[in-house]
C-alpha cells in the first residue's frame, strides 16, 4: 500500500517473499524478514501502543530500538520493539494499551 517499489535511483525493490502477519486480529500481508513497524506502516498502521498515563497514542519514533514508542504485543508478548523485531508468517500483533500483559494461552507461557 504505502511502499516505494519504484526508485528513479535504486531501481526496483527486491522480489522478497510476502508473508501473512495479524494486527488486532486483521490479516495484512507483509515482506518476510521486514520489521514489524515498517510493515505496519507500509499498511497504514501508524499507531502501534497506547500510554499508561494519559493514553496518548504512539508509533515509531527513532527507530533503531532505543525508545519503546514503538512497543507492542507480539505472539502474546507485551513490549516487543517493533522498529528492530523482524516479521515472520502468522504473527499476531496486538496494539498495546499501557504496560500490556502477557497474553494466556500463547506458547511463551
Amino acid at each position: 500500500m504505502y511502499r516505494v517499489e519504484q526508485h528513479p535511483i535504486l531501481g526496483d525493490a527486491p522480489k522478497v517473499r510476502r508473508v501473512k502477519i495479524f494486527v488486532d486480529g486483521q490479516e495484512y500481508e507483509a515482506k518476510e524478514g521486514e520489521m514489524i513497524a515498517a510493515a505496519l506502516l507500509a499498511a497504514g498502521i501508524s499507531t502501534f501502543r497506547y500510554t499508561n498515563y494519559k493514553h496518548k497514542p504512539r508509533g515509531i519514533y527513532c527507530g533503531i530500538g532505543r525508545c519503546t514508542d514503538c512497543i507492542m504485543t507480539v505472539d502474546g508478548v507485551p513490549n516487543i520493539r517493533t522498529c528492530i523485531t523482524p516479521v515472520q508468517d502468522g504473527m499476531r500483533l496486538q496494539t498495546q494499551h499501557g504496560s500490556g500483559e502477557w497474553q494466556r494461552g500463547d506458547a511463551h507461557d
